[in-house]
């Protein structure tokens, strides 16, 4: 039984003995006098998480990780503030908190889209944000974060470490992060095992947003598995990079599922007012 778990049946009992503290009248209300023990069903194991959450030394890439700089107004962090607000508007229609990140191709920005909207929803006073390295074939958050890549999330898929052994954190508060973990040769079949599934409803109640960096959709299997355990997609095409019909491929990849917008990445600064729904510049 993992830790996290036994926080959560921990939470449980102590509400059941607030419960039996407090006392009920013969009305059926608490009888005078008695104290009630309001424990939120939230507090402990979110407390418990980060408090036995691996504390790492991470050296972020200055160039990409944008909030991790002291200066607030760095290029691109505008547009990463844009899009948070987008995803607060869409969750206020639908249920959304388990966002994949993907794109058509390799190198079109996904990874730097991920962290940094990680980054910059954590910024809100208050939000907590877990952030999974799910492309078990070619891992780059870790690099981008300067963080220790095992043990991730393979080992979980594997059974060789639980949930708070694979979790970590660094300078940023209430950012966690889940790194790929080493290499194996089977990475369909581990996200398929269904361990990834049942870790994601394990812990989706401590996080306000869980941001998943996946392979990219086109040559890899991965991404359609990874969408099925999400409640929405978004995908980062790269501008003047993306050919239309692979984009337009890799939307078919996630016919039926939530594809809740674009992320144009690449674009410079001469285009900062041209109108797309979601668009983020950066230099991944």
């Amino acid at each position: 039984m993992s830790r996290i778990h036994e926080a959560l049946k921990l939470a449980e009992q102590q509400r059941a003995n607030s419960n039996e503290t407090a006392g009920a009248g013969p009305d059926g209300g608490v009888t005078p006098g008695a104290i009630p023990i309001a424990i939120p069903s939230s507090q402990i194991p979110s407390d418990f998480l980060v408090s036995h959450c691996r504390q790492a030394n991470w050296s972020p890439d200055a160039k990409t990780m944008l909030f991790f700089n002291s200066d607030e107004q760095t290029y691109g962090t505008e547009q990463f503030r844009t899009l948070r607000s987008r995803l607060y508007q869409m969750r206020e229609k639908q249920h959304l908190k388990k966002v994949l990140v993907t794109s058509s191709l390799p190198k079109e920005g996904k990874t730097f889209v991920a962290a940094n909207l990680a980054q910059v929803i954590v910024r809100q006073q208050g939000r907590r944000a877990l952030l999974i390295d799910a492309d078990l074939r070619a891992a780059r958050l870790h690099l981008a974060l300067g963080a220790e890549a095992t043990p991730g999330l393979s080992e979980y898929l594997l059974g060789e470490a639980d949930e708070t052994a694979i979790m970590q954190r660094g300078a940023m508060e209430n950012l966690i992060f889940i790194p790929s973990g080493r290499s194996v040769s089977n990475p369909a079949e581990l996200v398929a095992n269904g361990r990834l599934k049942s870790l994601l409803e394990r812990v989706e109640g401590l996080f306000d947003w869980i941001v998943i960096d996946s392979p990219p959709a086109v040559p890899i299997s991965d991404a359609g598995l990874l969408a099925s355990y999400c409640d929405g997609i978004l995908m980062v095409v790269r501008s003047g990079s993306t050919p239309y019909d692979v984009a337009r491929k890799a939307r078919d990849e996630f016919n039926g599922k939530r594809l809740v917008g674009v992320v144009l990445n690449g674009t410079g600064a001469s285009s900062l007012d041209a109108p797309y729904y979601y668009k983020v510049y950066g230099r991944p």
